[in-house]
């Protein structure tokens, strides 16, 4: 087993992932991501980029190849050991807001402080204050209902920064927002990023978002790629990877 090198806080080697029904989403990635950067992770719809981030965070259990995070090999871990780093060191932003309804917006921020025993009072200052920088303050109070689809989002976002994780994970994390919305919630999640030193993996198809990355792989049919300029691709209802493996670069 090789060690990754001391100065990725994420490594991967030869990822390869399978759905269900037995159709390829990985290929053989490999990559490392340095601690306090911005990695996105680009390619059109269906390249495995959602894939890839789900075997990095430890949701997808890694059935060939190997993930390290801080030279901890999560591949060897166990559910609820998974489970455990993802509730204490890592964030996730899903494309599609997702709440619990019986919470308002402060509460559903300050959710995972609290899971990890932060007091309630700790937890809701560091919930308001994300709030307030993602202009949603306003809503603190309100129930996810009571909310747009682009406010619901920006609670996900403050979410999963108001406990300053190690890695944030974010899956599109713009894609429900208008253009204006989806510039300063960028400009929050890259400079609280960059403030606090936290490392993001960003999956996106948008070049813009991309650009305001340290750095972007590109993926395509769930493999590597050098390709920076890709063609547009129709919209599909494939899932996330399912093209074979028989791209060489």
């Amino acid at each position: 087993m090789e060690a990754p090198p001391d100065n990725d806080v994420l490594w991967a080697r030869a990822l390869h992932f399978q759905h269900h029904d037995g159709s390829p989403a990985l290929c053989g990635v490999s990559l490392g991501v340095r601690e306090s950067e911005i990695l996105a992770v680009s390619g059109p719809r269906g390249s495995g980029k959602t894939t890839l981030l789900r075997c990095l965070s430890g949701l997808a259990p890694v059935r060939r190849g190997e993930v390290w995070f801080n030279s901890v090999p999560v591949h060897t871990m166990g559910a609820l050991t998974r489970e455990r780093l993802r509730r204490d060191r890592f964030g996730w932003i899903d494309p599609v807001p997702s709440l619990v309804p019986e919470l308002n917006a402060w509460e559903n921020a300050a959710l995972p402080l609290m899971l990890r025993g932060t007091s309630r009072h700790r937890a809701k200052r560091a919930a308001l204050e994300w709030l307030e920088r993602l202009d949603i303050g306003d809503g603190a109070r309100k129930r996810p209902h009571q909310l747009k689809q682009a406010e619901r989002q920006r609670v996900c976002i403050a979410r999963a920064l108001a406990p300053s994780p190690s890695v944030l994970f974010a899956d599109e994390p713009t894609a429900p927002l208008h253009r204006a919305d989806r510039a300063h919630a960028l400009r929050t999640l890259t400079t609280a990023a960059r403030s606090h030193g936290i490392t993001v993996v960003l999956a996106t198809h948008d070049p813009d978002t991309a650009a305001l990355a340290d750095r972007t792989v590109f993926l395509l049919d769930g493999r590597r790629v050098r390709t920076v300029h890709l063609p547009p691709v129709a919209e599909t209802t494939e899932p996330e990877g399912r093209a074979a493996c028989s791209l060489s670069v």
